[in-house]
């Protein structure tokens, strides 16, 4: 029994979709917050059993007979973050998983500018020290944030944002389909992957480029300056401690920290990995 947890997020539920590509339904199984949501799964096949990282309890169940457990990170930060993927481990851990797997992050490390590097990097830290086989996916930066930081940059014809850097963009697809190949051919890796990341690094300034390519209006960059840009989002309703986070994503584009590309996800694949231009398209 393969279970991934957050079966019904943006990342989960996509994994779960390839993994059914490649394993028959009655060995694989979510475990999810609401198990409503994953009623589909179920009439499919699928084991759908209530799981919660802030109920550790519930995870006994969601992880009962797994041979496999996939725990996709958490959106929360800091002890918060670390606390949930700790109760997810020790539970795949007691329940006697062969190998945990776990979402992690290209940039993962201690003295990244990023707040949720650090987070990832104490989970594969813990997850080192049970003794219990694992593999952290070294996800790329997911492309999905491009949008975001659009703005209003197609009515503007501005794309306003402080100062960054090449961040090699891939696409949660890309990701799933990849965790997909990992979790049927166990052990293919031990410990952490090498970068699961798109083949180009791009910069917004590059966004900008294709955009205007692609809509055959002048999109221009503007670097905004730091202070200012968070400002505006906290004037926007962000919560400053949310606003200072994204601010050091940026940050952390500027020291490189998000630029390494590498051939192992192509590989993978076994076919070309999603481009930002046609995620604009």
């Amino acid at each position: 029994m393969i279970v991934i947890t957050g079966g019904t997020g943006r990342l989960g539920s996509q994994i779960v979709e390839r993994l059914l590509e490649r394993v028959p339904a009655d060995q694989v199984g979510v475990s999810v917050r609401d198990t409503g949501r994953a009623a589909e799964l179920a009439a499919r096949g699928v084991r759908v059993r209530r799981g919660d990282f802030t109920d550790p309890a519930t995870l006994a169940d969601a992880f009962e007979g797994a041979s496999q457990v996939l725990v996709v990170s958490t959106d929360k930060s800091g002890e918060e973050a670390l606390s949930q993927h700790v109760a997810a481990i020790d539970a795949a851990v007691a329940a006697g998983a062969g190998r945990i797997l776990y979402t992690s992050h290209q940039g993962a490390g201690d003295d990244s500018l990023f707040a949720p590097m650090p987070d990832h990097a104490a989970t594969e830290r813990y997850l080192a020290k049970t003794g219990t086989p694992f593999t952290s996916l070294r996800n790329g930066f997911y492309a999905g944030t491009v949008q975001q930081l659009l703005g209003r940059a197609l009515q503007t014809g501005e794309l306003v944002a402080p100062a960054d850097g090449p961040v090699s963009w891939t696409a949660h697809a890309d990701l799933a389909e990849a965790a997909a190949v990992i979790l049927a051919d166990e052990g293919r890796y031990d410990g952490p992957t090498p970068p699961l990341t798109a083949p180009e690094a791009l910069d917004l300034a590059d966004v900008a480029a294709i955009l205007t390519d692609l809509t055959g209006r002048t999109i221009r960059r503007v670097v905004a300056d730091d202070d200012e840009w968070t400002a505006g989002l906290v004037g926007h309703g962000v919560p400053a401690e949310q606003a200072t986070m994204l601010l050091g994503m940026f940050h952390a584009s500027r020291r490189g920290e998000f630029a390494t590309t590498d051939p192992e996800l192509v590989g993978l694949l076994g076919h070309p990995a999603t481009s930002v231009r046609s995620l604009l398209s």
